[in-house]
């Protein structure tokens, strides 16, 4: 009877404080504090220029200053202002009247064009090897054309298009608060359509499955027509396929990543050929995701974009068309609806019914909490001849990253070569393969490339900049009233740093919509003098931050590499624990920076940093060393560490430290890991590892998948892991360079070199 009052009493308690939080969340915290907007309207940078080193031609004519001061709109906002009728009817049936307006241009002669083109009749008629040959009769390969076709594309029903244009701008309505749009942006598009006449291919970054809907209505809305979007058809269900191609979709067969000397291959790349060249000729947009669908562990950079990109840069290599417009694409999320709880274990197809109840479960759970904000950006459009041209100038020798840091890492040498890293986690599939070497390697980079300028253009929304300070300064928890205070100082920081951001507003109310989104993951408690204390939530909480703070990382990348390899040159004069204000001045050379920055930048995957290709190694060297005098870490006169401001330099170096401290820590399973084991095995021993060592240490920042996978993939660049051929698949075993424990511990001490603790 005791224990039973006893759990009652508990069980009470638990209520009073969920009950007493819930209404700190609903009554505004239940503070009165004064509203002040100190960054908005001082300085709002335009984002998105293209690169003037491979597209000079391209940033100076296709720009025009006076499209900076258009503003923004919100493109779920629809009114009777939209539509060409008036009245007391027409406010009511504006989304409906609306949908029916669009402008969707027909394409009924598509299939009968894409059977005329020269890739194709050479197949059919036996020119080509994989074709039907002479005597043989072709109506059996022009069957299996049509097949072929039928599942890349199908010409898009333009009643189905308005219906559901309809009943999305419905949907976004009820998940969405607004989904922004620059004017100036999309008047920039619109400009290089219609001055160059040539089509437009849209390269995207991939956050949500949610993109592949929502763009074509956004740009279906500002007048671009129907856009062709290339999906991943692991993605979708059969069903679900049918219904995406009616509306637009595109998907690549699978007979098109065959072996070069499959007939059925050749055949479905000839197919795949001629569906591009006719879309390009027809000058429709099309739509293509440089990154891979989210919650599938591997590399960022996908497959299959790459595959959809090679195809349009051949066409415009054989004068199929003259040339296409680029057009670097973004879209961010305060928060990202379908993000995955568990990223591990990715999710099955999605079908048609199972895609109903993902949106019926959306609306359900954000219904009762607040809309999140929207922002799609749209680049400066460039043109892929010039870039084709120029780009090529700028390679030059490269080499591994074994050959690179190896030797140093086990102190055999001291020196840097001066070349660059050869890395590419991305594996080519069948069309890609199909091209010259030189041309593969022109779309790798050119898609670096284009990602870059996509990542570059994003805003950094609210939920990033508040998880960022919550992970990397207060993890302990922190005062609202000083809260306040960081939240204005890291948005005026990352505006400066030539980011947008996605938010507008007072900055009371923006903290507390920024805290009511996050309170999943955050914890308030209220303390003496009517103060709030805002604490993360310990274990998958300071996961999720930490997903959300990766979003900051590239306005502060230059500066946290610059913040690392100082301190891997202060590592052998100041214990890891500190203090980090210094007595005096600590003079540092610019040579050793320099080799500490190329180190760093060698050992940190291409993945996270993204640089261009046309930048050297050494001009990014150049680059963090004037960011970290800019903001006055560094003195220029004598090169020399302030001592006035440790606190920003911890703040730097932490923002590297989930992937240094997964790395480090990698290192250390090295003697504890079972090999050999399949990759997939290894990543999941090393997972858990992970995954234990948060529960151990508080490192749950850590402890994520696709930072055990991007450990396992440096290890294996870097000659630490090596692979071998089985039936079972491809084997990882120690390197015999690394069986001894003496090396594995100066790979560890490598890489904790630059980390703050």
């Amino acid at each position: 009877m005791d224990t039973m009052l006893e759990a009652r009493l508990q069980t009470k308690q638990r209520n009073t404080q969920n009950s007493r939080e819930t209404s700190l969340w609903s009554s505004g915290f239940g503070m009165k504090l004064e509203a002040v907007t100190p960054f908005l309207g001082k300085y709002r940078p335009f984002v998105g220029r293209c690169c003037q080193t491979c597209t000079p031609k391209s940033w100076e004519s296709l720009f025009h200053r006076s499209i900076m001061d258009l503003g923004f709109c919100d493109v779920i906002l629809v009114k009777e202002e939209n539509t060409r009728f008036r009245g007391w009817l027409v406010r009511r049936l504006c989304c409906f009247l609306w949908s029916l307006e669009q402008h969707i241009p027909p394409c009924r002669d598509a299939p009968e064009k894409i059977m005329e083109r020269t890739g194709v009749q050479n197949v059919i008629s036996g020119r080509d090897p994989g074709g039907a040959g002479e005597g043989q009769v072709s109506g059996l390969v022009k069957k299996e054309v049509q097949r072929i076709l039928g599942h890349i594309q199908a010409p898009p029903c333009p009643f189905l298009l308005r219906l559901f244009s309809w009943a999305l701008l419905r949907f976004l309505k009820c998940v969405f608060l607004n989904v922004q749009l620059h004017k100036g942006q999309m008047k920039m598009v619109h400009q290089a359509a219609q001055a160059q006449g040539l089509p437009l291919v849209l390269l995207s970054t991939h956050k949500s499955l949610l993109d592949g809907i929502l763009l074509p209505f956004v740009l279906l809305s500002q007048g671009l027509g129907v856009l062709r979007v290339a999906w991943d058809p692991r993605t979708c269900s059969p069903t679900l396929r049918a219904l995406l191609k009616k509306l637009g979709g595109l998907f690549l067969p699978p007979e098109a990543n065959l072996t070069l000397d499959s007939s059925e291959g050749v055949l479905a790349r000839a197919v795949v050929h001629a569906a591009i060249e006719q879309l390009l000729v027809s000058k429709q947009p099309l739509l293509i995701f440089l990154e891979e669908p989210p919650g599938v562990l591997g590399p960022r950079l996908s497959a299959l974009g790459q595959t959809w990109l090679g195809l349009v840069v051949e066409a415009v290599q054989l004068g199929v068309v003259p040339d296409a417009m680029l057009v670097p694409v973004a879209i961010t999320y305060d928060l990202v609806p379908d993000a995955p709880c568990d990223a591990y274990h990715a999710s099955a197809p999605l079908g048609l019914w199972t895609g109903a109840l993902a949106v019926l479960r959306i609306l359900r759970g954000w219904g009762r909490s607040r809309p999140v904000c929207v922002r799609v950006h749209l680049a400066q459009p460039f043109s892929l001849q010039e870039y084709t041209i120029n780009a090529r100038s700028c390679w030059g020798s490269r080499q591994t990253l074994e050959q690179l840091l190896q030797p140093i890492v086990l102190g055999q040498c001291t020196t840097v070569p001066d070349t660059e890293k050869e890395q590419e986690w991305t594996p080519a599939t069948g069309p890609l393969l199909a091209l010259k070497e030189e041309d593969q390697l022109l779309v790798r980079r050119l898609s670096r490339h284009v990602l870059n300028a996509s990542v570059m253009s994003s805003a950094v929304m609210s939920t990033a900049i508040m998880a960022t300070l919550l992970l990397f300064k207060h993890q302990k928890g922190v005062f609202l009233s000083q809260l306040l205070g960081e939240f204005s100082w890291l948005t005026e920081e990352t505006l400066l740093r030539g980011f947008d951001v996605g938010f507008s507003g007072q900055l009371r109310c923006l903290v507390q919509h920024t805290l009511s989104l996050l309170q999943a993951h955050v914890t308030l408690l209220r303390v003496h003098q009517g103060d709030l204390l805002v604490v993360p939530r310990l274990g998958p909480g300071l996961t999720h931050l930490a997903h959300l703070s990766a979003e900051l990382l590239p306005a502060f990348l230059s500066e946290a590499v610059g913040a690392c390899a100082v301190r891997g040159l202060l590592a052998g004069r100041v214990p890891p624990e500190g203090p980090w204000e210094l007595q005096g001045i600590e003079l540092l050379s610019q040579n050793e920076l320099y080799r500490q920055i190329l180190l760093l930048l060698h050992l940190l995957p291409q993945d996270l940093l993204l640089l261009q290709p046309c930048q050297s190694s050494y001009c990014y060297c150049q680059e963090v060393l004037d960011r970290l005098i800019q903001c006055g870490l560094l003195v220029a006169e004598e090169l020399s560490q302030q001592s006035r401001c440790p606190d920003f330099f911890l703040f730097l170096c932490r923002l590297l430290s989930p992937l240094l401290q997964a790395f480090a820590q990698a290192a250390t399973f090295l003697h504890q890991g079972q090999l050999p084991d399949t990759e997939s095995g290894y990543a999941e021993q090393l997972f858990q590892f992970l995954q234990a060592t948060a529960q151990e240490e508080g490192f749950f920042e850590c402890a994520d998948p696709n930072l055990a996978i991007s450990a396992i993939w440096t290890f294996r660049d870097l000659g630490v892991l090596q692979q071998t051929p089985s039936p079972a698949g491809p084997m990882l075993y120690l390197s015999p360079a690394f069986t001894s424990w003496e090396n594995q511990e100066k790979l560890e001490q490598f890489i904790r070199q630059f980390i703050c603790s």
